[in-house]
């Protein structure tokens, strides 16, 4: 007895002792190094190496890194919310009962199989009722309230011109492929994606139950379609740039741009009346869309109807159709290996669903009042820290540094979580259908963005959820946002260090702030307005600095043969930079407050803010998923926003004594310098 007394007394104290060693611990990750690279060759590995080595892309991923584990903590912290909610028996039409029973019918595997295509049926049944134009018209509204968006979409958002008013905007979409040139370009990778896509609508078509020769008609049909879409949509380069997609006119004149299409009709349904202006984003794409309309039968149309809501629909049908898409979009596409578990992927949709019902009860368990002060005063610091840049700014002249000023100081600062919630009370929740729901959810979340067309805009609302393991910035707000999801390590510790706080959360920081001054946010003014505030000769001068990015990114090799697109990440890399800059200039004035000790883990504050910058984005990637990114994502790699950006910063050449026979190392005359 004695003997179990006492064991059971050292295995709590050790239990005591690691719980307490692990608080304890620095939050400067020194076992992620490898210490076997030189610094001045590829920092990213040496402050990332052994974690690189240590940690694979999990099957059920298409990349990991530290985004990915603290997105795998917040789906935990969630699932575990939302559990506590599905066991509560709460009434009916409170937010625990929404969702707990979302959840519910989301796992309620059995029943979805049993089901098969039955919660898509009726959507069938009414496409192969279409007869003529004006009903195809019709039905191609309905599927945009249930953001289904064959041909293109529709958004209530704020004016770029008017930033105070929200107008109705339509973009281009309908493509079943992520990029225009999937469709358009003859390298070897897009041949083999449009074969396996068509493949890929083929097997969907004969699950669904028609018969081969049939099945090969839509087939053809819906490529065709898709390919001549292809042939009118806007590159991503092109959807860069602000002042080409903002076409704001008449009513009268839209239906002059696209006259094949029943706007009056469409307006009325989708509840937004008929607005007196709309920005048609894509000017271009909609001229072009009436002659593709009239170019194919009400037949191809109804396929083409019919795939819209099949593939928008199919993670949620059985596992045939959960499969398939998988292993397109995921297996072939991305090269991720396994499917997440069912439980990841259900409050991933939840999540989305109905984000803010989950934030409330989020923040409330694990967002304290004292991070987000301590965060709002870090904030505060990169503020003054990039205002004190630009008054320094040697190649900017006065007049504009008086504007950049004014617009730094109106930059709404909102931290954590909104000051009001959204009001679920009129969406319907129930554990029988789990599509249902997603319908359901999708129909009122439309309808709630609908709604604001033509009012004042309500600065109060956010466009990310509180739980979101992410950060923005809004040109047209003039806003900066940290949720509350991304305010945790390793990229903010509540009681760490300044040099790895300021290295990590603080350049999200300044990365979302120079957002309002890279290469696109630069044109929108201090009250959101799309409107050029530069002097012609400082433009000129800021597109010369810039240039050097853009040669920089696009020489940025990947797998040895891969590059990055300078053009199509200008933006990111730009607020990269910025981002460090700005965080590296507050954390010194952090530093005089409250000097820091000498050496912290062996490493100096100079190269604990490098370290923990670098760390922050470590990161394993598939190979197809880094081609994929490669040609769609506006943001580089995590290799290159690492080595693309510190090369260029003088202190870090100080921090680690970074010599000229480096393999990385950029003479001073050729570094970028901006912000």
């Amino acid at each position: 007895m004695r003997k179990l007394f006492y064991l059971t007394f050292v295995i709590i104290f050790l239990f005591i002792f690691k719980l307490n060693f692990a608080q304890q611990k620095s939050p400067l990750e020194i076992s992620n190094m490898d210490f076997g690279i030189n610094p001045g060759d590829d920092f990213f590995r040496f402050a990332n190496g052994n974690w690189l080595k240590n940690n694979p892309v999990p099957p059920d991923k298409v990349r990991y890194g530290a985004f990915d584990e603290l997105t795998d903590l917040n789906q935990i912290q969630i699932k575990t919310l939302i559990e506590e909610s599905a066991v509560k028996n709460a009434e009916k039409g409170s937010d625990y009962q929404k969702i707990g029973d979302f959840y519910l019918s989301g796992m309620d595997s059995v029943s979805i199989e049993l089901a098969g295509i039955k919660p898509i049926e009726s959507f069938i049944v009414d496409i192969n009722k279409i007869s003529d134009f004006d009903e195809l018209y019709k039905y191609i509204a309905y599927l945009h309230t249930y953001r289904i968006n064959p041909l293109f979409g529709v958004y209530a958002g704020q004016d770029e011109k008017n930033s105070e008013m929200v107008i109705i905007s339509l973009y281009q979409g309908g493509l079943g492929l992520g990029d225009r040139d999937y469709y358009l370009k003859d390298d070897n990778r897009s041949k083999e994606i449009r074969s396996e896509y068509k493949n890929f609508i083929k097997d969907m078509f004969l699950l669904k139950g028609d018969s081969p020769e049939l099945v090969n008609k839509k087939m053809n049909s819906i490529f065709e379609i898709e390919t001549r879409i292809a042939n009118i949509t806007y590159s991503r380069l092109d959807l860069r740039d602000p002042e080409k997609n903002y076409n704001k006119v008449k009513y009268a004149e839209l239906k002059n741009i696209c006259p094949s299409f029943d706007w009056d009709y469409y307006f009325n349904y989708i509840g937004s009346g008929i607005p007196e202006e709309v920005d048609v984003s894509q000017i271009k794409f909609f001229e072009g869309l009436s002659e593709i309309i009239n170019s194919f039968s009400i037949d191809d149309w109804k396929a083409y109807l019919e795939w819209n809501v099949i593939r928008n629909t199919a993670p949620y049908l059985n596992s045939d159709f959960v499969n398939r898409h998988f292993d397109f979009y995921g297996k072939f596409i991305s090269g991720q290996k396994e499917m997440k578990l069912r439980w990841r992927r259900v409050i991933e949709t939840v999540n989305s669903s109905v984000s803010e019902i989950i934030g409330k009860i989020y923040v409330e368990k694990y967002f304290s009042p004292e991070a987000k002060q301590r965060v709002y005063n870090l904030v505060l610091d990169l503020k003054s820290a990039l205002k004190k840049r630009i008054e320094d700014l040697k190649w900017m002249s006065p007049p504009t540094k008086e504007k950049a000023i004014e617009k730094l100081d109106k930059m709404a600062i909102r931290v954590g979580y909104p000051n009001k919630w959204r009001d679920y009370s009129g969406l319907e929740i129930t554990r029988d259908s789990y599509l249902q729901n997603i319908l359901r959810a999708n129909n009122f979340n439309f309808k709630f963005n609908i709604s604001k067309a033509g009012k004042p805009v309500d600065k109060e609302l956010w466009g990310m959820s509180p739980q979101t393991v992410n950060a923005y910035y809004s040109p047209t707000l003039n806003a900066i946002t940290f949720p509350a999801g991304i305010l945790q390590p390793p990229f903010f510790f509540e009681n760490g260090d300044d040099a790895v706080n300021y290295g990590g959360i603080g350049v999200v920081i300044g990365h979302e702030m120079t957002h309002g001054f890279d290469d696109q946010g630069r044109k929108y003014d201090a009250n959101g307005n799309l409107n050029d505030w530069w002097t012609i000769e400082d433009a000129n001068k800021y597109k010369e600095m810039t240039s050097i990015l853009v040669t920089q990114f696009n020489n940025f090799v990947i797998n040895d043969s891969l590059y990055v697109d300078g053009e199509l990440t200008l933006g990111e890399n730009i607020s990269d930079l910025g981002g460090v800059t700005i965080a590296l200039n507050a954390v010194k004035e952090a530093w005089k407050r409250n000097p820091p000790p000498e050496k912290i883990d062996g490493f100096t504050p100079l190269q604990r803010f490098f370290l923990s910058y670098a760390q922050i984005w470590r990161s394993n990637i598939r190979d197809k998923e880094l081609m994929r990114r490669l040609k769609e994502d506006v943001h580089s790699p995590a290799i290159a926003r690492v080595n693309g950006i510190v090369y260029n910063i003088p202190e870090f050449y100080e921090a680690f004594n970074i010599k000229p026979s480096d393999k990385r190392y950029i003479k001073p005359e050729l570094r970028a310098v901006i912000w």
